[in-house]
């Protein structure tokens, strides 16, 4: 099943690259660092009522903007970063594949999970 959701996201990401013209690298690091991070501070917004967090994202990502001179590059050593922290479980009887799934896709999905609950309250 690992396998399975792994190949899923990866595609997806792949897809998204292709349609934008980042490399998946790039796409990579712009979901997990970027779009998903501020998804939940707008999620965060909503519950506390009021608009701090994705404001102060915002003028984060805009200056990130403004300082980073080569994005590709960046992401490329964020990506090999992050790989090497996913291999880091390999240790414990893990693997990359397993490791993605559980990081990467399960473990967002209960935060959001959390945090859409508590936003509908």
């Amino acid at each position: 099943m690992n396998n399975i959701i792994f190949r899923i996201v990866a595609n997806l990401l792949w897809r998204m690259g292709r349609i934008t013209g980042f490399t998946y690298n790039e796409i990579n690091i712009i979901v997990y660092y970027f779009l998903i991070p501020f998804s939940w501070l707008f999620l965060l917004d909503s519950i506390f009522h009021f608009h701090y967090l994705k404001i102060g994202f915002i003028f984060y990502c805009l200056g990130f903007r403004m300082g980073c001179r080569d994005f590709r590059s960046y992401s490329d050593r964020l990506f090999d970063q992050s790989a090497a922290f996913l291999n880091y479980f390999n240790k414990f009887g893990s693997n990359y594949v397993a490791s993605s799934v559980w990081i990467c896709v399960a473990i967002p999905v209960v935060i959001y999970g959390v945090l859409i609950y508590f936003a509908l309250q």
